[in-house]
């Protein structure tokens, strides 16, 4: 199982490839390997500041530019990405362990945000406000907020570059992007993209490092107008926490923990199949995973029994081109292994039965971070697997009596952020709908898309990305009155 280098990669800042100011280096680590496959430029507080001052600059250009102008760089940008789609998906197998078409997901996402959004823009009418006396006529204008600044997590590299760079650009803000340090490659790469097609200098701005070195910094100045983030909630806190040096726009996509519920009237293998791959598909690092599966107790046993079966036939290892039948790969990391192998031991130390997993491989690389697809079911409230995002590839499920019963479960969570249902009965579709605390309802199937809201309740976040609410994050409204 041989891994690919990628070399050293360099921060891009003010429209350059450069070192970083002390000329520390990053070694990235293939999950499924443990070798080191690139190397990227550590960023600290001196690049931070570069950065800020250069996007301070950006955004006096980039605003004044016209959407037609910014469209043009957008799909100059998405058409150069699409010439190294396949460098860019190699790159994303290699640094977080997804499998080769897994990560089509994360190119479709970033080049249809860059086309899309403009269009949004575009279609964004000005609100008429009436005057109730007749003295004045009144309308909002949305006008760009300013500096943007996006941390985004490691599980989908280029898909939230996507999420970010879209509406930000579009609406004719500068953005810096901090990715995860776990992941940082593939965005690196669409840095030496921008700079291969001469895109605006301080537009976009790409740096990784330490929170401390730099997300702190960047957090606490008052140069950014917008903090916009995709990652725990635990680390959402503390941004929101540094952000108050100033009055800055948020918006935070943090962590789930969606119910996935199975009565006995829904279609049985549907609710079977998408329940393996919304557990089990990115390796289960997914925010909108299914992270407690309920099933009804007349089909609890014939579920149970069906889903072990197929979590069992699931094709483990490295994911790359060549190996196309492969469905899961390792975990991003070795902690987060560790962590799965918590989250087991907790629940079956309090009553719960492993069905089937919990095993590492022994016929794939041994520096790599592997696991079993893992069952475990009869969990409880009193459970890790149940009060806790789970993030990996352990499913918890548990069985059901009642409609109140259910539903009291579903919403027993700090979380709020999918959550999905499979019935048949309208009513109960409708009380479901009106019911559940969680800000994505998805009935009989699943559907994900750039022109579809995806935004949590409760400590799931604030906001939304995706779809044109996105834009809001990026926007100021101005009221325009004129007497007549």
């Amino acid at each position: 199982m041989k891994t690919q280098n990628f070399g050293y990669k360099k921060l891009y800042i003010d429209g350059q490839l450069i070192d970083s100011a002390s000329g520390e280096r990053e070694d990235i680590i293939c999950p499924a390997t443990g070798e080191v496959i690139a190397q990227v430029a550590k960023a600290g507080k001196v690049d931070a500041e570069k950065a800020l001052l250069s996007s301070q600059k950006g955004f006096k250009y980039w605003s004044k530019l016209s959407l037609e102008e910014r469209t043009t760089w957008m799909l100059k940008l998405r058409a150069a990405i699409l010439e190294k789609e396949h460098e860019l998906k190699t790159a994303m197998v290699h640094e977080m362990g997804k499998t080769y078409a897994g990560s089509q997901e994360d190119i479709d996402r970033l080049t249809e945000a860059l086309e899309w959004y403009p269009n949004a823009m575009k279609n964004l009418r000005e609100e008429q406000i009436p005057d109730y006396e007749g003295t004045h006529t009144h309308k909002m204008i949305s006008k760009p907020a300013g500096v943007a600044i996006a941390y985004l997590a490691w599980n989908f590299p280029l898909l939230n570059v996507g999420y970010k760079i879209g509406p930000a650009l579009a609406s004719g803000c500068s953005l810096i992007i901090k990715p995860s340090s776990l992941s940082p490659l593939s965005s690196y790469m669409v840095g030496e993209i921008l700079h291969s097609i001469n895109f605006p200098a301080g537009v976009v701005n790409i740096l990784a490092g330490s929170s401390r070195e730099v997300a702190t910094p960047m957090t606490t100045s008052k140069i950014p107008a917008v903090i916009t983030m995709i990652g725990s909630t635990q680390t959402g806190q503390k941004v929101i926490a540094d952000s108050t040096t100033s009055i800055k726009k948020l918006g935070m996509e943090l962590g789930g923990n969606a119910p996935f519920i199975v009565f006995e009237d829904a279609d049985f293998e549907t609710a079977l199949n998408l329940a393996i791959i919304l557990r089990f598909h990115n390796t289960g690092q997914i925010c909108v995973a299914a992270n407690r599966i309920f099933v009804h107790k007349n089909i609890y046993d014939k579920f149970l029994e069906a889903y072990v079966k197929r979590a069992s036939e699931l094709e483990i290892g490295f994911g790359i081109k060549e190996n196309k039948g492969v469905f899961m790969g390792p975990l991003a990391s070795s902690q987060a292994r560790d962590r799965m192998f918590e989250l087991v031991e907790d629940a079956v130390s309090k009553g719960a039965t492993l069905e089937y997993g919990a095993k590492i491989p022994e016929d794939l690389p041994k520096g790599g971070y592997w696991m079993q697809p893992t069952v475990v079911s009869g969990i409880t409230t009193d459970m890790k697997l149940f009060r806790e995002e789970t993030f990996g590839p352990v499913a918890g499920i548990m069985s059901f009596e009642t409609d109140d019963e259910v539903l009291e479960l579903a919403n027993d969570t700090e979380f709020g952020l999918a959550s999905y249902i499979f019935t048949n009965n309208h009513n109960r579709i409708e009380r479901f709908t009106e019911d559940l605390e969680f800000g994505e309802i998805q009935i009989n199937g699943v559907k994900y898309a750039i022109y579809l809201p995806h935004g949590g309740f409760k400590n799931s976040g604030i906001g939304h990305d995706c779809s044109h609410l996105a834009l809001e994050d990026y926007l100021v409204k101005k009221r325009v009155s004129i007497a007549l």
